[in-house]
């Protein structure tokens, strides 16, 4: 289907697809309201759709201009989805297969980027059964699933760990529900993280915040519990830390090849100065939560909420009108 003859202003219809059956469902459909509630406020039409295995059939029988997708996690994140909605001909938002693939494993996506000079920390995968006979590194180390975002599984061990010497069985933590996890050294220091949005220059970053947890570290709970993290932005920095986070989020951004926006977490040794930032991933399909952090330093760029989802549509159609006069080029 042809975009072309769709003017910005013109009203669309949108379908929001959210929800899901990944471990963030709850904040998929956080993200997919607050997407939705903004895509009418801009005059679009919605059809909000939950995802579930008859979702190509609800998405063809709504015949969209565009899908929003608001899912995260397996399978909105991982390239499924994106693959799906390629075969339909449908414009969808935010990153395309390829990229999805990549940037959701965290393997993947040092084997993308270390190569062009963006640090990040060491590591290997390990099967949790081996957990139980020896530790994969000197702690403390950090355990964190290969392709789960929103921190979700990630654990910190170290010296007085309540976990056992080596990790027992029996003790909770991600080894428990996964067959293998991806150990790395432990970064200690402070979490930053920048936001990067596609415009009609280019993608650019939108500044540095600086998450500063009340207790423990900035997992899935800190996440998303009102009042447990404080949200620094722009981060209180040195002006080459804030330049570099911007510098790696956007060359992270260009190298895996995402659209519309995407967010780079990183930790930063501040005793190491600029030797001591290490980009930890890149996400590409962050939240769109009222604690969301894209949506926090866009407002602090003057970027509304309603104009930023508009801003992600923008690209999204802009991407797919690239891929079908690719196509017309390829057929003529």
């Amino acid at each position: 289907m042809s975009v072309s003859g769709k003017h910005p202003h013109n009203p669309l219809h949108v379908v929001v697809l959210m929800g899901g059956w990944a471990n963030e469902r709850e904040v998929s459909l956080m993200s997919g309201a607050g997407v939705a509630d903004a895509l009418e406020m801009n005059g679009h039409r919605v059809t909000q759709i939950d995802m579930d295995r008859d979702v190509a059939a609800k998405i063809a029988a709504a015949k969209p201009d565009v899908v929003f997708n608001a899912l995260h996690g397996v399978p909105g994140e991982d390239g499924s989805v994106q693959g799906m909605l390629d075969l339909m001909g449908i414009a969808y938002t935010h990153s395309g297969l390829a990229t999805s693939v990549i940037a959701i494993d965290k393997q993947l996506t040092k084997q993308a980027l270390t190569p062009h000079g963006i640090p990040m920390p060491g590591g290997r995968i390990v099967p949790c059964e081996e957990l139980y006979e020896r530790d994969p590194l000197p702690r403390p180390y950090v355990l964190k699933p290969v392709n789960e975002g929103s921190s979700v599984g990630v654990a910190i061990v170290t010296e007085d760990s309540n976990v056992g010497n080596p990790i027992s069985r029996d003790a909770k933590g991600p080894w428990q529900e996964f067959d293998e996890l991806l150990a790395e050294p432990f970064i200690k220091g402070r979490e930053l993280t920048t936001a990067v949005i596609d415009g009609a220059s280019g993608p650019r970053a939108l500044g540095v915040t600086e998450l500063i947890v009340d207790n423990g570290f900035y997992d899935y709970e800190n996440k998303y519990t009102e009042g447990r993290t404080q949200h620094v932005c722009p981060a209180q920095i040195p002006p080459e830390i804030a330049a570099l986070c911007e510098d790696y989020a956007v060359r992270a951004h260009k190298i895996l090849g995402c659209h519309g926006t995407s967010r780079t977490d990183f930790r930063w040794d501040e005793e190491l100065g600029e030797e001591g930032l290490f980009v930890l991933e890149t996400n590409t399909q962050p939240g769109m939560t009222p604690l969301s952090l894209v949506p926090e330093q866009a407002r602090a760029c003057d970027i509304g909420y309603a104009e930023l989802v508009e801003l992600i549509v923008m690209e999204a159609l802009r991407v797919h009108e690239g891929k079908v006069n690719q196509a017309e080029k390829a057929d003529g």
